[in-house]
C-alpha cells in the first residue's frame, strides 16, 4: 500500500465514522496499520469507532497506543477524555483527572477557551472527590489565567464567590493549606466586591467571619476581620457577637474583650454573647450571683457555648450551689463533644470541676460519679490535683485504704502540694485523730492560705480537740471567722459562728445574726434555721422568728421542712391561735408521722380549739407512740372525763397511778 493509498484509506474512515458506520472505518483502519503500524491517525480512529461501537477496552487501547507514539498531539487526549465521561464508564475518575491534566496543558498555549472548559470540568471531578486542595489550587489556575488576559473585576469577584461556594464544605476536615486558600477566596472576593457597603458585601463578610471563627490559629486574622466589618457597618451586631463569644471560648478576659462586651449590650440589651460577657465580668469581680444570673440569661440565647456553661458552672460553685453547678458542666461536656483540640483544654477543666462539685455534695453516690468524671479526664493520672481529688472521692465513699494510700504517695511525691496536705488532713479528720489533723491543715495552709475549706476543716479540729483546746475555743473561732473571711456562701462557717457566740461567747444576738446568715445561705440546714428561730424568741423578736418561718413555710414542698411547721405550730399554740396551730402540726406530721411530741402538742391544739374528740385521738396517738408520755395519757383522760367516758377515764388515770403514784392531776381526776 503506497502513501497515497494510506491517506485514501484514512479518508474513507474518517468518512465512514462521519456516517456512523464505525465498522466499515474499523476496517480501513486495519488496512492502514497493516501497511504503517504506527500511523497516529488510524489509531485515534480505532478508538473512535471502537468507543461507538461499545468496545471501551479496544477503544482505550486505541487512544493509549497513539498516545505512546505521539504523547503531545490533542486528538488522542481528547478521544480518551470522552470516552472516560461516558456514563458507563465507571472507576476512571483518576484516569480522567490525569487526561484533563494533560489537556490542560496542551491547551494552555493555544486555545483559551477549551483550557477553562476543561479546567471547570477537572474542578468538579475533583469536587465530587472532596479533595478541596485540588479543587482550590486548580480554581486558582483559573483566575491566574482570567487575570492574564485581563477579565473585568465583576468576573473575577463571580470567580472567587465560586470557590468559596466549591470549598465551603471543606472546613469539617480541612488541612491548613485548604483552609489559608479558602481564607484567601474570601479576602479576594471581599475587595472585589462592587457595592461596598452594600447587602452582599455584608453577607459575604458574615460568611468570611463565621469561616474564621472555625480556625483556631487565626485569631488575628478574625479579630482584623470583625473590626474592619464594624468600622463599614457600625450598626451591624454580628461581628461584635463572634467576637464576644470569640473571647469567652478564649477563656482570657482582656481589657479589649470586656470592651466587646460593654459595647454589645449598648447596642443590643437582649444579645446573648453580651450578656454572657457581662456575667463573665461579674464572675471575674467576684459578684457571683449577678454572674449566675447573667450568664443563665445568656445562655437560654447562645446555648451552644460550652465555655459559658463552665463560667456557670463555676459561679454555682462559688454560691455552693453545688447539684446546679454538675448539671451546668454536663451542658458544657454535651456542648464540647468529641475531645479534639482546640476542646481538649476545656474539656479537662469541665471534667475536673464536674468532680470538685461532686465531692462537695459529699454522699456516697455523688463519690462514685466523682471518681468516673475523673477517670475520663486525658492525663489525668499524672496530675496531683487529680489525684488528690480522686484521694477525696475515695474518702467521700468511705474507701479509706485507697484514700490513704492516694495521700501517701502525695505526700512522698509532691510534699509541696497543699492539696495533698489537705487530704491527709481529711483522713484524720474522718477518724477522729484531731492533733495529726491540724498538722495537716497548718501544712495546707501554710502552702495555699487562701482556701476557705482548709481554714473552716482546721475550726472544726479545734472545735472537736480534747485537752486545752476544749476549753479554749478561741483558735476555733479565729479560723471559722477566716474561712467566712475567704468565702462568705460558706454556711457552715457562719453556723460554727453561731455555735460560737451562743454557747462559749453567750452573745445571743451576735449568734442569731450568724445563724440567720448560715440559713440564708443554705435552707437546708435545719440546725440554723431552729437556732435563729429560737434566739429570736429569746430576744424577744418574734417578728424576725416569724419571717423566717413564714419564709421557709412558703417554699417548702408537702412532706418537708417539719422544723418550721413545729415551730411555727408551737408559737400559734401559745400564743392562743388553735386553729393556725392544729394546720401547722398536721405539716409537721406530714413530715414525721412518728414524732410523738409533736402528736402531743396537736392534741393540745385541738383541745383548745374545742374539738375534744380529735384531741382524744391525738393524745392516745402521742402515748401508742411514746408510753413513757404521762402528760398524753393524763390528757386523754381529762378529756373521756369531759365526753362521759367515766369508766374509760378511770382507767386511765389508775393505768397513770400504777406508772407515778404521786402523779397529782391524776389523783385529782
Amino acid at each position: 500500500m503506497s502513501n497515497k493509498e494510506v491517506k485514501a484509506a484514512l479518508k474513507s474512515a474518517r468518512d465512514a465514522i462521519r456516517n456512523k458506520q464505525y465498522k466499515e472505518a474499523l476496517k480501513h483502519c486495519k488496512a492502514v496499520l497493516k501497511q504503517e503500524k504506527n500511523n497516529y491517525n488510524a489509531w485515534v480512529f480505532i478508538g473512535l469507532a471502537a468507543a461507538e461501537l461499545e468496545q471501551p477496552d479496544q477503544a482505550k487501547g486505541a487512544y493509549k497506543k497513539a498516545i505512546e507514539l505521539e504523547p503531545n498531539q490533542l486528538l488522542a487526549w481528547q478521544g480518551l477524555a470522552n470516552l472516560y465521561e461516558k456514563p458507563n464508564q465507571t472507576d476512571v475518575k483518576g484516569d480522567l483527572a490525569y487526561v484533563y491534566q494533560k489537556l490542560l496543558e496542551l491547551y494552555e498555549s493555544g486555545d483559551k477557551q477549551k483550557w477553562c472548559e476543561v479546567c471547570n470540568k477537572l474542578v468538579e471531578l475533583y469536587h465530587q472527590e472532596k479533595k478541596y486542595l485540588e479543587v482550590a489550587e486548580t480554581w486558582q489556575k483559573l483566575i491566574r489565567m482570567k487575570q492574564e488576559e485581563g477579565a473585568e473585576k465583576a468576573e473575577l469577584h463571580q470567580l472567587w464567590k465560586k470557590m468559596i461556594q466549591l470549598l465551603k464544605d471543606s472546613t469539617k476536615n480541612q488541612d491548613n493549606k485548604t483552609g489559608q486558600l479558602l481564607l484567601t477566596a474570601f479576602e479576594h472576593a471581599l475587595h472585589s466586591a462592587d457595592a461596598i457597603p452594600g447587602e452582599d458585601h455584608q453577607n459575604l463578610y458574615k460568611d468570611f467571619i463565621q469561616c474564621l471563627s472555625k480556625f483556631p490559629h487565626e485569631i488575628a486574622r478574625l479579630e482584623k476581620a470583625c473590626d474592619d466589618m464594624m468600622a463599614l457597618y457600625p450598626t451591624m451586631t454580628y461581628p461584635l457577637e463572634v467576637l464576644c463569644l470569640h473571647f469567652v471560648q478564649s477563656g482570657t478576659v482582656s481589657e479589649k474583650a470586656l470592651h466587646c462586651f460593654s459595647r454589645l449590650l449598648e447596642m443590643d440589651a437582649s444579645s446573648g454573647p453580651g450578656i454572657i460577657g457581662f456575667g463573665i465580668k461579674c464572675l471575674k469581680e467576684n459578684k457571683y450571683k449577678e454572674a449566675v444570673k447573667s450568664l443563665a440569661e445568656g445562655l437560654q440565647k447562645t446555648n451552644q457555648c460550652p465555655a459559658a456553661w463552665y463560667y456557670l458552672a463555676e459561679a454555682q460553685m462559688k454560691i455552693h450551689e453545688h447539684r446546679k453547678a454538675v448539671l451546668s458542666c454536663n451542658q458544657a461536656l454535651e456542648a464540647l463533644g468529641t475531645p479534639e483540640d482546640p476542646n481538649l483544654e476545656w474539656k479537662k477543666l469541665a471534667f475536673q470541676l464536674k468532680a470538685e462539685t461532686l465531692i462537695k455534695i459529699a454522699d456516697a453516690d455523688a463519690a462514685e460519679e466523682a471518681i468516673k468524671t475523673l477517670e475520663q479526664i486525658v492525663g489525668g493520672s499524672s496530675d496531683p490535683v487529680i489525684s488528690a481529688l480522686r484521694g477525696q472521692a475515695y474518702l467521700n465513699k468511705g474507701l479509706m485504704d485507697q484514700a490513704s494510700k492516694v495521700s501517701q504517695e502525695l505526700l512522698l511525691s509532691h510534699p509541696d502540694l497543699a492539696e495533698a496536705h489537705a487530704l491527709e488532713g481529711f483522713i484524720h479528720y474522718s477518724q477522729k485523730n484531731y492533733e495529726q489533723a491540724e498538722k495537716s491543715f497548718l501544712n495546707a495552709i501554710e502552702r495555699k492560705a487562701g482556701i476557705a475549706e482548709y481554714h473552716q476543716y482546721l475550726g472544726l479540729t479545734y472545735w472537736f480537740m480534747g485537752g486545752e483546746t476544749k476549753k479554749d475555743k478561741g483558735k476555733a473561732l479565729t479560723q471559722f471567722l477566716k474561712a467566712a473571711k475567704l468565702d462568705s456562701y460558706l454556711g457552715s462557717a457562719f453556723c460554727y459562728l453561731g455555735n460560737y457566740y451562743r454557747d462559749i461567747a453567750g452573745d445571743k444576738s451576735r449568734a442569731r445574726g450568724c445563724y440567720k446568715k448560715a440559713f440564708e445561705l443554705d435552707e437546708t440546714d435545719e440546725e440554723s434555721g431552729t437556732a435563729a428561730v429560737n434566739l429570736s424568741v429569746e430576744l424577744g423578736d418574734m417578728d424576725t422568728a416569724l419571717s423566717i418561718l413564714n419564709e421557709v413555710t412558703e417554699k417548702s414542698r408537702p412532706g418537708t421542712a417539719k422544723w418550721a411547721w413545729l415551730h411555727r405550730g408551737l408559737y400559734y399554740l401559745r400564743t392562743g391561735q388553735p386553729s393556725q396551730a392544729v394546720t401547722d402540726l398536721q405539716a409537721a406530721l406530714r413530715a414525721d408521722p412518728k414524732d410523738s411530741n409533736c402528736w402531743e402538742s396537736l392534741g393540745e391544739a385541738y383541745f383548745n380549739r374545742g374539738s375534744y374528740s380529735t384531741a382524744l385521738k391525738s393524745f392516745r396517738k402521742a402515748s401508742e407512740l411514746n408510753p413513757g408520755l404521762v402528760y398524753s395519757i393524763y390528757r386523754a383522760a381529762a378529756l373521756e372525763q369531759i365526753l362521759g367516758k367515766y369508766e374509760n377515764a378511770i382507767a386511765t388515770y389508775q393505768q397513770i397511778l400504777k406508772k407515778t403514784e404521786n402523779y397529782v392531776p391524776a389523783l385529782k381526776g
